[in-house]
């Protein structure tokens, strides 16, 4: 009898028990598929795809289009620079875009040409005197690899930059390499098509301002599409994101620019962008900047900060010292969609007609359109309405450069 109490203990002991899992094996190969018990695959950017991309680069002499964000999270965030350069890649140079190589540039500030004091590599500016690559620039290069991470809105303007480096591969006979990234906006498409004769380099393409493609995937569109002056088309290679789909929620490694320190701020980006075409805040001087918005008036709601200089994020927000009264925007869901209901609202409180909008607004907005329907106090549905049918067109079109489900 004693025996059998025994095993029926072991037996529901056994039988209830939970095992510990043994710690992932973090030198296994990424792209393996899991077992039912391990987590989802590893997404892999392209950068950590080097079985692509070296055999291609052997013997080449290569340029680099890179920021802070050019990192191999299979090599424990190791410079792409960095990464080439060990591999007996010939790096000729590095172009730099908008915040400059660190990432440390204000917005709109210029950047300088210089020579990277680690490397001793040349840096090109692409946000100076020149958004384009000279000839000479690009005399001694076989190829140009882009690796910057973008966040998939019209107005971020890395894209711009990838237009240029495109026209002038395009132009020379160069291939453009993209070594694709996430997009953590890529799971909807949304907001007014840009409209011919408002091209600027905060957009550059008649796309909306969410369109919902990777680097890689806008790259095949700006050829496909004739975007380039005169319709040149760059020799292009995409190296494609491993283990990734559109709907796949994607939370960046490293902040792509100063003020877009976090995933929220990147999901409310595209909403609250268009107060820089105001003088309302939007938080930069913060350290919480594209997830607030307020003015120095009580009446746009309770919640308080007040925008500073602040090195290397932003030297003069708007509103520089002044109380701001508004909305805290931090608990929003990252399942958050483009809005028009923080402009619309800040517009009606501030009750200053057309003077509420700044000579940068159109340029966002990507036409005169939404100005002119929120002076005559349309709602964002009748808004929305108005761009539809665009809309609609540009989806389908889409679907002929995509590289993901």
């Amino acid at each position: 009898m004693k025996h059998l109490k025994l095993i029926l203990i072991l037996a529901f002991l056994f039988g209830n028990m939970t095992f510990c899992k043994s710690k992932p094996d973090n030198n296994r190969n990424l792209e393996e598929k899991p077992s039912p018990e391990t987590s989802a695959p590893i997404i892999l950017p392209g950068a950590d795809r080097p079985e692509i991309y070296l055999p291609k680069l052997k013997g080449k002499r290569v340029a680099l289009a890179v920021n802070q964000t050019s990192i191999l999270i299979s090599k424990e965030n190791l410079h792409l620079v960095d990464f080439l350069l060990a591999q007996g890649i010939e790096v000729k140079k590095v172009f730099v875009p908008e915040h400059g190589f660190r990432g440390d540039a204000d917005a709109g500030e210029k950047v300088d040409n210089t020579v990277d004091p680690k490397t001793g590599l040349p840096l090109v500016s692409l946000y100076g005197k020149s958004k384009k690559p000279s000839t000479a620039a690009l005399a001694d290069v076989d190829i140009v690899i882009f690796d910057i991470q973008d966040v998939g809105i019209r107005f971020y303007t890395f894209i711009s930059t990838l237009h240029y480096l495109m026209e002038a591969c395009a132009e020379q006979n160069k291939t453009l390499m993209v070594f694709d990234r996430p997009n953590p906006n890529g799971d909807y498409i949304d907001g007014p098509v840009l409209q011919k004769g408002y091209e600027s380099f905060v957009g550059m393409h008649p796309i909306p301002i969410i369109h919902g493609l990777t680097v890689g995937e806008l790259a095949q569109m700006i050829n496909g599409e004739g975007w380039l002056k005169e319709g040149v088309k760059a020799p292009l290679e995409v190296v494609p994101v491993g283990n990734w789909k559109h709907e796949n929620h994607y939370s960046l490694p490293v902040k792509p620019s100063p003020n877009l320190p976090n995933d929220v701020a990147i999901r409310l980006y595209p909403s609250l962008c268009f107060f820089e075409g105001t003088d309302v805040s939007l938080g930069r001087g913060t350290l919480f900047p594209f997830q607030v918005y307020g003015y120095p008036d009580p009446k746009f709601g309770d919640f308080t900060f007040t925008p500073v200089s602040i090195e290397g994020m932003s030297k003069y927000p708007p509103q520089q010292d002044k109380l701001c009264y508004g909305k805290d925007l931090r608990d929003e869901p990252l399942s958050h969609q483009f809005t028009l209901s923080y402009l619309l609202e800040a517009y009606q409180k501030a009750n200053k007609g057309a003077s509420f909008f700044n000579a940068f607004f159109d340029k966002l907005a990507g036409s005169d359109q939404l100005r002119k329907l929120i002076i005559a106090g349309e709602s964002e549905a009748s808004i929305r309405s108005t761009w539809q049918e665009e809309l609609d067109l540009y989806k389908a079109k889409r679907k002929e450069y995509l590289i993901y489900e």
